[in-house]
């Protein structure tokens, strides 16, 4: 009788409060909801107008509509709406039970309604799919309950339920918000040609046969062929390599690649769920949706229960009484079905904030068996980035003098040999001349008049087509340059080469202490690589690494990885282009960069958002926490079901002890699931 009492009096506080909370908080949250969207929307049309103009500012405020804050998912909706009745249903039980015990009847019709999802669920399980679930459970108790006179126990069990489930649906819904504004600078609009006049449409309105304009330093919004005009792209997010391709009428040019001059009209070939929005649209579902090994074990062991309980209800009910087989049926199945979610939620929020996106639920897990870790080369182990290594010099000329005549010709280009140059002559603090007149010819190099004199800066076969020739000693170095897999820019002054520059591919600074971290947690490090032999091998002795493949076309990538495997590797790939695809799709564990290719990031079980390799120990530990926090989590779970189970046949517990029980192991599950998200913040 205490703990009846106990029971009614928090249920009565609880419910009354929730509902108190609930109807409160419905005019309060649309009011802040309202103004916050007013002031997202002032402060992007401000900002538009401040670059583009009113027309645009116009054309964005009559798409306003679309531009909106993330809103509350359908599912949490719903459980608010449930929860509502669940709290009013509460107070209305507990205050019945203390005062006038006859009326509880009246619980009844919302007790069933808020019962109906359990009762569907369990009609699909026996009848549509063929075997037992603890929906199954769940519908036998309280069918049971409420036909043996134990209303209040119905509505209590009923009612934290649907708490719980609205705990849940609030959080998944945070989290599904927080990756809609990691993925907020994606690019929201697009230029198109509609009947000879350029009109921006919002990205996700993008049709196949749209003409889409783009400029240079603008991102190529979708995959498509260029029907007017020429563009030199960087593509290293699909090749991996660092020269820019020159594109013209005809050639294919593809999303999320960077113009970097040059203006094209591009017909687009692919729109809706193929484009980059439509893909970033699914991961963010899909990655909230994610269930990993432990939640599926735990459901597992939980189905294969219910026939167990069943049984053990039905021997606890000459023993017990009804009491004691209701209090049997309800500690099936345990809190896991709750805390296992939200602890999995709260560990990808953690990860979510430290710029570290998680697809799949099974990749986190599985990170703490990685035995091995192989990179790609290219764009992650090095940047996009070049610098100048070297210059020769052939006929005397220094080579301050020479670093000169190349950045001036070089002065606003903004491919990546362009910056190198420009990069190298700032930090020897060259002042740069006047150039008289500048031709830039795309694919070969460019060419400038300084002071009378022109000056080429360019390739060999630029150096051709100007019908100048190039040195024995030039074409030496050239071709022990290109052994290496390095860069040879040459410069020409007046019709004759007079040096060149060298240019090496740049080093992620934070590559060798992972590289270093990772051999001290005894993981092995592989480098997988297009280049040649040469610079795969030179790269891989500087960073320490263990082994390393060379020569690799895309499938021999995926190829090499499925050898470790058989080796009984457990395999992660660290790959950012659209030739990795293959080689993550066949990775134990698979992680992109944030500024990886659409195939990469589609491939990808992890995403590192700020694409930064430091992540990569730093995921290692975490995955450690969440694999300790299940198995807690499961061990709090299945204990108190124990205890009660062997309460009511030794101490004939019934139904209130049980979910006393269950409740209290519930209250130190969460608090379990919430301690990683606690320590995060500290």
């Amino acid at each position: 009788m205490l703990i009846e009492t106990i029971l009614f009096c928090t249920a009565l506080h609880a419910g009354t409060k929730c509902a108190e909370k609930f109807k409160e908080n419905i005019p309060k949250t649309k009011k802040t909801l309202s103004v916050m969207d007013e002031k997202y929307q002032n402060t992007v049309q401000k900002k538009m107008d401040s670059f583009f103009g009113d027309r645009r500012g116009q054309q964005l405020k009559a798409l306003s509509s679309d531009n909106k804050l993330p809103e509350i998912s359908k599912e949490e909706k719903n459980a608010n709406r449930r929860l509502g009745v669940a709290s009013a249903n509460l107070g209305l039980g507990a205050v019945c039970k203390v005062f006038y015990p006859t009326l509880l009847i009246v619980t009844v019709p919302f007790t069933l309604w808020l019962s109906i999802p359990r009762f569907k669920k369990a009609y699909d399980s026996l009848f549509k799919k063929y075997r037992t679930s603890i929906a199954i459970v769940d519908s036998i108790l309280v069918t049971w309950a409420l036909l043996s006179g134990y209303l209040f126990a119905s509505v209590l069990g009923t009612s934290l339920i649907t708490i719980s489930l609205r705990l849940l649906a609030k959080t998944k819904n945070n989290y599904q918000n927080r990756l809609i504004n990691v993925f907020r600078q994606q690019s929201r609009s697009v230029w198109i040609i509609v009947d000879n006049t350029e009109i921006e449409i919002l990205f996700e309105e993008l049709k196949k046969g749209d003409i889409i304009v783009a400029n240079a330093g603008e991102s190529i919004p979708a995959d498509g062929t260029i029907v007017n005009g020429t563009a030199s792209i960087d593509q290293h997010l699909l090749t991996g390599e660092s020269q820019p391709a020159e594109k013209s009428v005809g050639d294919q040019v593809f999303a999320s690649t960077l113009i970097l001059s040059g203006r094209i009209y591009v017909r687009a070939e692919k729109a809706g769920q193929e484009t980059v929005a439509g893909q970033l649209a699914d991961i963010i579902n899909n990655t909230a949706n994610c269930k990993t090994s432990t939640e599926s074990l735990s459901d597992q062991m939980i189905d294969y229960s219910v026939l167990p309980t069943l049984l053990l209800s039905a021997m606890a009910y000459p023993v017990a009484g009804v009491s004691g087989a209701l209090a049997v049926l309800s500690s099936c199945g345990g809190n896991i079905r709750l805390t296992a979610p939200l602890s999995t939620l709260n560990f990808l929020r953690i990860t979510s904030e430290k710029g570290i996106l998680i697809k799949d639920g099974y990749a986190f897990e599985k990170l703490i068996k990685v035995d091995t870790v192989v990179f790609d080369k290219t764009g992650t182990l090095t940047l996009d980035q070049l610098y100048v290594n070297k210059i020769y010099s052939c006929n005397g000329l220094s080579e301050e003098k020479l670093l000169t005549y190349a950045a001036a010709a070089e002065y606003r280009q903004k491919h990546p040999v362009a910056n190198a140059i420009l990069a190298a002559a700032y930090e020897q603090e060259i002042s740069l001349p006047n150039i008289e007149d500048v031709r830039y010819d795309i694919g070969y190099g460019i060419k400038a008049i300084l002071s009378n004199r022109i000056i080429r800066v360019g390739s060999e076969r630029f150096m051709k087509m100007e019908n100048i020739s190039v040195p024995k000693e030039i074409k030496s170095i050239q071709k022990c340059c290109h052994r290496k897999g390095h860069s040879l820019i040459l410069i020409a002054i007046d019709g004759e080469v007079s040096g060149a520059i060298e240019l090496h591919p740049l080093i992620r600074p934070e590559a060798k202490e992972i590289i270093s971290l990772l051999r001290r947690k005894n993981i092995s490090t592989y480098i997988i690589s297009g280049d040649h032999e040469q610079p795969t091998k030179m790269l891989a002795r500087e960073l320490g690494v263990d082994s390393y493949f060379s020569d690799t076309l895309p499938e021999q990538k995926a190829k090499f990885i499925e050898k470790l495997q058989k080796k009984g590797k457990c395999v992660c790939f660290v790959g950012d282009g659209i030739n990795d695809s293959i080689a993550l799709r066949k990775a134990d564990v698979s992680i992109s960069l944030g500024s990886a290719s659409v195939a990469a990031i589609d491939s990808a079980q992890i995403i590192f958002m700020d694409e930064k390799l430091t992540h990569l120990p730093i995921l290692i530990n975490i995955s450690k926490q969440f694999n300790t926090n299940q198995l807690v989590n499961m061990t709090i779970s299945f204990i108190p079901s124990i205890i009660c189970i062997g309460g009511v046949f030794l101490f004939h517990f019934g139904i209130y002890t049980s979910f006393l029980l269950y409740y209290s192991g519930l209250a130190i599950g969460m608090i379990n699931t919430a301690r990683p998200l606690i320590d995060h913040k500290k």
